[in-house]
Order: structure tokens, then C-alpha cells, then sequence
């Protein structure tokens, strides 16, 4: 059966396209990731709206610190100034924030502002949002992986409920199945996001840059969600006279 409200869902974004974004407009890579700054905070407001539970972002991937070093310390500046800016907005409106991903090779000052943040909306409920910075789903797992041989007999074999419990350790997130994974940019593939959580999701690929996506493109890729059926490795289940029908008409 297709799905119906969006309440409960786990919405994950890989927002891409800032750099050329602004490439094709003449403009310096720094200016694409300041005009993503602003779609993030136009599709938090209406994730909210529409009753997202957990909302997670791509900010910054572990292999991003390849790119130009003036270019990483644009980024970080960015969100620092978000989370300055906006913890107050997103306590008001009941929104939880946190940053997921390795912390130890994060400045000092980047720090301090993400704990103020993760502090100030520590008791949000109305949605979860998640910001993805130097993460690695891969590294996340090998992580989690030796976490649980530490914890087993060698002979045993870790399920998969306890990976995931340590996962959630190594993250220091709860961390939920994904239900709709939505790129921009024009790409398609998950480039080592949330690739456990993301087993059984739903994938969306748009060409609109990330700058330009909007309230009107995440409601549109919601309704795509509603139309399609998810079985988990099962079959749809067909009323007996449906398939009659179905049959009937095929002759």
C-alpha cells in the first residue's frame, strides 16, 4: 500500500550542488555554500510544517577535508554562524539539533558552538534534526564492528540489533531507519551516508542544486514517498477479486 502521513518519518538529505551552484553563476564556491546555508534553514522550517520526526543533513563528509583548506574554513565559519543564529529559532520551535560524525578533528571553537547548540535544544520534540559533519557511514560501522567483537566471545558472530546499538554509542545518536533518502545536485549515489540506516530507504534524486531546493521540492518528494510501495523484501498483498480482475482483464 502506498504511504500516508508524513508523521514519524526519517527524512535524510545529501545536499549537493553548492559549489556549482555558484560556479555557474560567476561566483566563488564560498557564495554556493552560503546560499545553502539558507535552503537549510527554509527546508528545517517546513520539515516541521509537514511533521518530519528526524531530519538529517550532509553537511560535511569525511573525505571533504581533501577540498582547498580556504574552502573547509569557509564552511566551518558557516556553521558556526548557523549555529549561532539559529539555536534560538530552532528551541522556539520545539526542534532538537545535533551534530553526528567524529569530533576530534573539529577546532575548538567549532566545538564549543556545537555543544551550546546540542545544549540549548537538548529538549525539543516536535523534530529531531541532525547534522552530518566529517561523517563516514563506513567508518561508523568498522567502528561499531570492533566495539561489539570487544564486547563478544570471539566465537560469537554480533547481530545485527547490537551493531546497530553500538553504532548509536560510537555516534552518540539515536539513530533510526531511514524512510525517504533525497539527493540534489544531479547525482546519483549515497557517497557513504547512512548506508546502514538507509537499507530499506526510499532514494530521490533531483538535479535541482541544493541553493535552489525549497519548501515546494521537499512537500513534492513527500507526495513521491506517498505513492510508492515499500514490502521489506516482501510482496504486495492483493485482494482475491483484485487479482480476478486483474487476471480478466488481461485475456
Amino acid at each position: 500500500m502506498p504511504n500516508g502521513s508524513n508523521e514519524g518519518l526519517h527524512v535524510a538529505i545529501i545536499m549537493d550542488g553548492n559549489g556549482r551552484w555558484a560556479t555557474r553563476r560567476g561566483l566563488p564556491r564560498v557564495a554556493g555554500h552560503r546560499a545553502g546555508v539558507a535552503a537549510v534553514q527554509r527546508v528545517v522550517e517546513r520539515a516541521l510544517d509537514l511533521g518530519v520526526r528526524c531530519l538529517t543533513l550532509y553537511a560535511f563528509s569525511s573525505d571533504n577535508w581533501r577540498r582547498p583548506a580556504p574552502e573547509v574554513q569557509s564552511i566551518f565559519w558557516l556553521l558556526r554562524a548557523f549555529l549561532r543564529l539559529e539555536t534560538k529559532r530552532l528551541r522556539q520551535r520545539g526542534a532538537r539539533l545535533e551534530i553526528i560524525g567524529r569530533r576530534d578533528r573539529l577546532a575548538e571553537s567549532v566545538l564549543r558552538e556545537i555543544e551550546k547548540a546540542e545544549s540549548a535544544t537538548a529538549m525539543g520534540r516536535n523534530i529531531h534534526v541532525r547534522v552530518a559533519i566529517d561523517y563516514s557511514s563506513r567508518d561508523a560501522i568498522t567502528r561499531a564492528a570492533a566495539g561489539a567483537a570487544a564486547v563478544l566471545e570471539h566465537e560469537r558472530v554480533p547481530s545485527a540489533e547490537l551493531l546497530a546499538t553500538m553504532m548509536m554509542e560510537t555516534m552518540n545518536t539515536q539513530s533510526a531507519d531511514v524512510d525517504l533518502l533525497i539527493r540534489t545536485g544531479g547525482e546519483k549515489r549515497l557517497s557513504d551516508f547512512l548506508l546502514w540506516e538507509s537499507a530499506y530507504a526510499e532514494l530521490l534524486f533531483t538535479d535541482r542544486m541544493w541553493p535552489d531546493f525549497g519548501e515546494a521540492d521537499l512537500e513534492a518528494a513527500l507526495e513521491e514517498f506517498k505513492r510508492r510501495e515499500r514490502r521489506f523484501g516482501g510482496v504486495v498483498s492483493v485482494e482475491p477479486q483484485t487479482a480476478v480482475a486483474s487476471i480478466g482483464s488481461g485475456l
